[in-house]
């Protein structure tokens, strides 16, 4: 199985959001096949085959979530990141004030869903392949 070491290393790679796809495809490389990403502090569960689960530690100082959730900001926000505007960090910064409370990849449905509070699926990207 993987560990944290190893996605560590993996996302380290990674300078923007342009670079997304091919870490997706890294990940999967290690054998991962979802994960949960929580903005308010960058904390991740990641999934793998047979029920294997872990965690990271938090990543950065705790961030205020809206209270509701911002769709068109979101989207805004991904746009910039995606075109590789802006870093990891300004990109959790806009999620927060958006709204997003998490966001959950899965692997196998090549898919991003980004949640509010309240569990509402605020917006469903599919991932690019390599």
């Amino acid at each position: 199985m993987f560990t944290i070491n190893q996605i560590k290393e993996t996302h380290s790679k990674v300078k923007s959001g342009a670079d997304f796809p091919q870490y997706i495809q890294n990940l999967i490389d290690l054998g991962l096949i979802g994960y949960d990403h929580y903005v308010c502090d960058g904390h991740s569960k990641y999934y793998g085959k047979d029920n294997f689960q872990i965690q990271s530690e938090v990543k950065y100082a705790l961030l205020e979530i809206a209270p509701t959730g911002n769709i068109e900001a979101l989207k805004d926000a991904l746009k910039i990141h995606q075109a590789g505007g802006t870093d990891y960090l300004t990109f959790c910064s806009q999620s927060a004030e958006a709204g997003v409370e998490k966001w959950t990849l899965d692997m196998k449905k090549m898919t991003c869903v980004y949640y509010d509070k309240n569990g509402f699926e605020m917006l469903t990207e599919v991932v690019p392949t390599v």
